[in-house]
């Protein structure tokens, strides 16, 4: 770790003391500034700089600063809101990456986020910042009027700011007497900073894992029934990331043929195959510097998932008729209905491409299981019908939120938006009610004059209508997941009358 420093004992020991200073400080304000201060003296820089991401991880924000050794307390209200537009603090960010620049006033790089002053910046140093789970929470930044070689400081700094980090999360940790016992909740983000809809608790701990990968490079998989709003949660990590700037780009991989997919996605050269009588850039390259939702990633060739998996290793691409490669900066997002575990199984999905997708998967709840969301999101649907119809908002009836509410919605999110903009189209007197919602909705039997038999009988037919959801309706996916032969959960989808409308989407 310190190789490349001119001093390493010295060095060594001035690192220890500020540990100890830091292990010492009470007081949360405190012990950051004590940090950015110690910053500068550890690197000899004139310049610290210390930016932390807010509770939904999609601002960057300036916290502490210290210049010539003095803390510096600029007006809040004259800094950004957040640092977007700095590319060099978004780079960093984004790709989890230290930046180190020797040559600062010569370059082309934008540094209006640097104090103005009289001697040029010549020296940079940015380090994303990481809590002890490994998590980014910020930037560190160190910047000097010199020519100094900052890079071998990079890993003894980072190490420092995750101790204060601790720190200060350990400071802000609730003290409990021993006599008192109080439980808290762990503070989730909220759906709504990132457009999302519902305050249940499944959405809440969905926005949770969307906060922990904003700002990291790996890929997403997002895995949920049809109709529970992959897409729209793609949208969200790409506009609340640091790509929001650049493309967001969606191809759905079941929708074009396999010859096909492959020319969309990579491009091709002028020749490449009859007909292409002119070069055209692929999905990938559109997307440069941006997001690429591939979804229904279940249904793509095997032949092309051998070159996706290139493309997510090497960062690079071949065009169809092109014997050269190319780099790109594409963050990938795939998006499933079906279980790849079980594609991967019979040899239908490469497994090495399965482990390279599902770096930090993120499984969407059934609107089923989104308890008081169906109410919210009804609402919102029946405001943005009656904007785009142009028509006065319509009132809800008691009785048709209660008969939504019934409903099982296998269609989710999806099936439930259709159903509230065909119910606005058929209301004439401004107020939603049954009669306007085509829901078959079985009513619930009596429980307390069920017996044994008839309760099991009731436990199993919503075990089995779940299985078949989940598997698209695929009756041999469905028993082989259930341990059954074919012909037995045939045999019981009969006896229990299980129709297709009760699991179709």
């Amino acid at each position: 770790m310190f190789e490349q420093i001119s001093q390493p004992l010295a060095y060594a020991e001035a690192l220890l003391a500020q540990f100890a200073r830091l292990s010492r400080v009470t007081d949360a304000a405190a012990l950051l500034g004590e940090f950015v201060k110690g910053v500068t003296q550890l690197s000899g820089c004139e310049l610290a700089q210390l930016y932390l991401l807010d509770a939904t991880h999609t601002h960057l924000e300036m916290h502490t600063e210290c210049l010539e050794g003095q803390l510096l307390f600029r007006d809040r209200t004259r800094l950004p809101s957040d640092y977007n537009g700095e590319h060099l603090l978004q780079f960093a960010l984004g790709q989890n990456r230290v930046v180190h620049l020797d040559m600062l006033s010569t370059s082309l790089h934008e540094t209006a986020f640097l104090p103005t002053r009289a001697t040029p910046w010549q020296s940079l140093l940015c380090v994303p910042l990481a809590n002890v789970q490994g998590t980014v929470e910020g930037l560190l930044l160190c910047a000097s009027g010199r020519h100094i070689e900052l890079h071998g400081l990079a890993t003894s700094l980072g190490q420092l700011a995750t101790f204060a980090l601790n720190q200060v999360h350990l400071l802000h940790r609730p003290r409990h007497s021993a006599d008192t016992a109080r439980c808290v909740t762990r503070h989730l983000p909220s759906p709504n900073g990132y457009g999302l809809i519902g305050k249940s608790a499944a959405m809440r701990q969905t926005c949770a894992l969307i906060s922990k990968v904003l700002h990291s490079p790996y890929t997403v998989l997002l895995c949920g029934e049809t109709g529970t709003g992959k897409e729209v949660v793609a949208r969200a990590i790409h506009d609340s990331g640091p790509r929001r700037t650049r493309a967001f780009i969606v191809q759905n991989c079941a929708a074009v043929p396999e010859n096909l997919l492959e020319s969309e996605l990579f491009g091709y050269r002028k020749g490449a195959f009859t007909g292409a009588d002119r070069a055209r850039p692929g999905l990938f390259d559109a997307a440069d510097g941006g997001t690429l939702l591939l979804d229904e990633i279940g249904d793509m060739p095997l032949s092309l998932q051998a070159k996706l998996l290139r493309v997510l290793q090497e960062g690079e691409i071949r065009p169809l008729g092109s014997n050269d490669t190319h780099k790109i900066d594409v963050r990938i997002i795939a998006a499933t209905h079906r279980d790849l575990k079980q594609l991967v199984e019979h040899g239908k999905f490469r497994e090495d491409l399965y482990y390279r997708l599902a770096q930090f998967p993120i499984q969407l709840p059934a609107l089923r299981q989104r308890e008081g969301d169906i109410t919210e999101l009804a609402r919102h649907f029946a405001d943005k019908a009656c904007r785009f119809l142009q028509r006065d908002p319509v009132h809800w009836s008691d009785a048709a939120l209660d008969h939504l509410a019934a409903y099982g919605f296998p269609g989710n999110v999806r099936e439930l938006k259709g159903v509230v903009e065909r119910a606005v189209l058929l209301c004439e007197d401004g107020e939603l009610l049954v009669e306007h919602f085509a829901l078959h909705i079985e009513p619930l039997p009596d429980r307390n004059r069920l017996n044994l038999r008839e309760r099991l009988e009731q436990i199993e037919r919503s075990l089995l209508i779940d299985c078949l959801r989940k598997n698209a309706g695929n009756q041999t996916l469905a028993a082989r997941e259930l341990g059954l032969p074919r012909r037995t959960l045939l045999y019981r989808l009969g006896r229990l009358k299980i129709r297709p409308r009760d699991f179709d989407d």
